[in-house]
């Protein structure tokens, strides 16, 4: 549970808020949708805070 954990989720979810943050700061840079940046910046607001969480849950786990 560790290893699937540390090894495998925790860095899906940093992968998935680096993806949805560089989409959203391209769209800004290219000049698109202010709502499609918006709705981005919130997915990734979302995102950060299921990171943090499996991040928090991680280091519970090993700690037992």
């Amino acid at each position: 549970m560790t290893v699937f954990l540390s090894m495998i989720l925790v860095p899906v979810a940093v992968a998935s808020v680096v993806t949805v943050l560089l989409m959203g700061l391209i769209n800004m840079m290219r000049g698109g949708s202010p709502n499609r940046s918006q709705k981005l910046m919130r997915m990734r607001v979302f995102l950060q805070f299921v990171a943090i969480v499996i991040t928090m849950v991680t280091i519970w786990v090993m700690g037992q």
